[in-house]
Parts: structure tokens; sequence; C-alpha cells
């Protein structure tokens, strides 16, 4: 498996050479005026919204290509920040200095990507977003998008010591203290904002601030960001189903359960977990894992976009799905050994039907064919990333399997070379 996967990566990175790193995406149908505006209409007058948003759902379905009609192609920064991440894991895994120049040269678009309207660094998207409550504009800050950024940055600064890498990193821990808002939920939990202006109560948006806020806790060596982030998980343990899983968003409206908004609860709590020992956090991971086995595969025992879908999809499978799978198995396998029967199922469809020709991969099988079209957010460098790390990963292995030690530069906190590896970002 990993001789293939190595193999898969050389390649892809290849492509990427050659292809750039700007691209279309999963929402380019909507990301220009007149997508945008149907986009909008459907959220306000459902029929003739449908109209409206028809020939691009056609299109999504039947006509994939036919997204360089609607917009052009751009830069997203959470695929810089997976790239960076992806290219930090092979320089780990093999210690070649060409992987660390790539995953540093992604670091200084992040630099120049940030939302420029802001004192601290922190990053949306590059388009307009149309949603149900409204247009977030392109550069407002995400904070599911922001903590990604704050990974690669510190799982870069773990190799190259950079001062300017930690105070990006202290910065960007600031904004997500002062400029996302804590929405108080019960006398010991809170959620929080989606943006700076918002008062949404999205469930990953939760579990992504609790994680970012708990390992700058650890590197940064500031209690505070430890009280606000217990809140923030707090309301992610309330938040649970008692079936084991998490809906959408709290509000009482988006009650749809999918499988990487799903990923992206347990992978925070994963993290949060090997970061704390949180007993609490465990125990809801043990009806995650039950709750995610035996909803979010199909019979193929690969990942399956929705146990409860919010409408009708035109697609069967998507490469979100499988990079997030990858990445929360490689997190929980050995606190849930069932995941890898997961994790190998899940590899080895990938190198059977997801990889083209060029070395890229494929974006979605719809319900005929599939789509081809490449997506660096959606999700080229997701499935990059999930398959460096399980690289880096297995080399930790092979090496303690030959009496050997695993390198611990990735574990490293701030300012230290030789810390514990629980500070490590993927642990």
């Amino acid at each position: 498996m990993s001789e293939k996967l190595s193999a898969a990566i050389a390649n892809f990175t290849e492509w990427l050479e050659a292809y750039g790193e700007t691209s279309r995406d999963h929402q380019t149908f909507f990301a220009g005026p007149i997508g945008g505006r149907a986009k909008a209409l459907y959220y306000r007058h459902r029929l003739m919204g449908t109209l409206a948003v028809a020939p691009m759902i056609f299109c999504e379905a039947f006509m994939p290509s036919a997204r360089r009609l609607f917009f052009r192609p751009v830069r997203f920064p959470i695929a810089d920040a997976h790239y960076a991440m992806g290219f930090a894991f092979l320089y780990e895994a093999t210690e070649e200095e060409a992987y660390l120049k790539r995953a540093i040269h992604f670091l200084e678009e992040l630099k120049n990507s940030r939302c420029a309207g802001f004192k601290e660094y922190c990053w949306g998207y590059p388009f307009d977003w149309v949603t149900r409550n409204g247009v977030i504009k392109e550069q407002t800050p995400l904070i599911t998008t922001t903590p990604y950024m704050f990974e690669a940055f510190l799982q870069v600064f773990q190799s190259d010591p950079n001062q300017e890498w930690k105070e990006i990193l202290e910065s960007i821990a600031r904004h997500t203290v002062f400029d996302i808002k804590e929405l108080r939920t019960s006398d010991i939990a809170s959620s929080c904002s989606y943006t700076p202006f918002d008062e949404e109560k999205v469930i990953n948006a939760a579990a992504y601030r609790a994680f970012l806020l708990t390992s700058a806790f650890k590197v940064l060596s500031n209690d505070r960001y430890w009280k606000i982030a217990e809140r923030n998980l707090n309301f992610v343990l309330e938040a649970q189903n008692p079936d084991g899983s998490w809906f959408y968003s709290a509000d009482g409206a988006r009650d749809f359960v999918d499988h990487f908004h799903t990923c992206f609860v347990m992978k925070s709590l994963a993290k949060i977990h090997s970061l704390t020992g949180n007993a609490a956090c465990l125990a809801t991971l043990a009806k995650g894992v039950r709750y995610y086995l035996a909803n979010l595969f199909d019979e193929d025992g690969l990942p399956r976009p929705f146990s409860r879908a919010p409408r009708l999809t035109v697609y069967k499978r998507e490469l979100y799905d499988c990079a997030e799978c990858i990445n929360l198995c490689l997190l929980l396998r050995d606190r849930f050994p069932e995941l890898n029967a997961t994790l190998e199922t899940t590899l080895a469809g990938i190198l059977q039907d997801w990889i083209k020709n060029d070395g890229s991969f494929r974006s979605r099988r719809l319900l005929l064919g599939w789509d081809n079209v490449p997506m660096h957010r959606w999700a080229q460098s997701q499935m990059f990333r999930s398959l460096a790390f399980y690289l880096r990963e297995e080399s930790r292995r092979d090496a303690l399997s030959l009496g050997g030690q695993a390198s611990n530069k990735s574990n490293a906190k701030l300012g230290s070379k030789n810390s514990t590896p629980q500070f490590s970002v993927a642990n």
C-alpha cells in the first residue's frame, strides 16, 4: 500500500507543478453574479429559485466541465494550507529538503491571501458565498477555514522554527478569541459565530474553534485559550444526538448528517483528546465512531455522502469524504482499531478508481459517470494531505517496528525540539 501511495503522490506532485495552484471549485457555479443571484432566489422563493438553479444543477450532474462558463479559476487559501501540511508530512517522512521548501512556499502564499481588512491573521473564501442566511462576502474570515492555517504554520514551524511563523500563530489565536463571537448556550458551554458578523450555531465551527484554542493553549502557554476552548468543546459534546451523530447546526433547521462534517467534528475531538486526555471527549468519540461506521458507508465499505440528506443529490461519492475518512481513521485507529479496516478499504478504493492518468484525482462519482474537474479545495489538496499523512505515519511505524525511534521533530513544542509528542498537530 505504501509503495503504491508513494507513486501516486509522486505523480500528483508532478501534476500540481504542471497544472498550477489556481482552480475552479465546487461553488464555481454559484460564485459569479448569475449563479449567485439564482442561488439567493432559491433561498428566498423555493419554487422560482428551483427553476433558476436548475441549469447549474443539470451541469453539475451531467456537464461538470461547464464550470468554466460561470467563474474564473482562483487561489484557495484552505487548499494552500493543506498543500503546506502535505509537503511538511512528506518532509517528515523522508527528510528531503525539497518538500520543506514546497511547504514554506505555500505558507508564503497564505501570508499574501489573509483577509486584508483585519488586524490579525485570518482567512476566508476568495468568492462571495451565498448562504441561506445571506451572502458572506469574499475575504470574510471563517472559523472553519482559519484553523487549517494555524495547523499549517504550526506544522512547518516544528521543522523550521522561524520566529515569523510563531508570530503568525499568535496572531491567529488572537483573531480566534477576539474576532469570533462566543455564543453562550448553557452554564458550561458556548457555541461560536461562523464569521465575526453572525450568530450561527454551526457545530463543526465550534469544534474547529475548540481545537484551535486547545492547541494554542498548549503551544503558546496561555491558560485563557483553554478556558474558551473548553466551553466550545462542551457545546459540541452536548450537541451530540443520542444515536452518536451530529446535525450540521443546532438551529433546529439544518438537521442533515453528512460524512465530511461528521469527520470535521470528530477530528477536532480526537486532537483535543490527544492534547488533554479529556475523558468526556473519548466517550463522545466512542459513540460517534459507532454511528459513523454504521451509517456513513455504503455496501462496498466506502464513504457515502449523507446518512440524512437535506436535498436530492446528484452524486454517489465525494472525494472530500474519502480524504476526511482517511484523516479520521489515522487519528483514531489506535483508540478504535476497527477503523483500520475502514482505512484500508478506502485507500484501496482511491487507488483503484479515483486517480486519473495525469496524476490528479477525480472529484465526484456522479449518478452517471464522473466529475473529473480538478478542484484544489474540493478536494485535491485534502486528498494529497491525507495520503502524505498516511505515509508519514507508516514511516514512523516502520521505524518503531525495526527497533528504532520515529523522528520527533514534528512533535516539537514552540521553542523546543525535544518536547512531548502529545503536542503534535497530527496526533
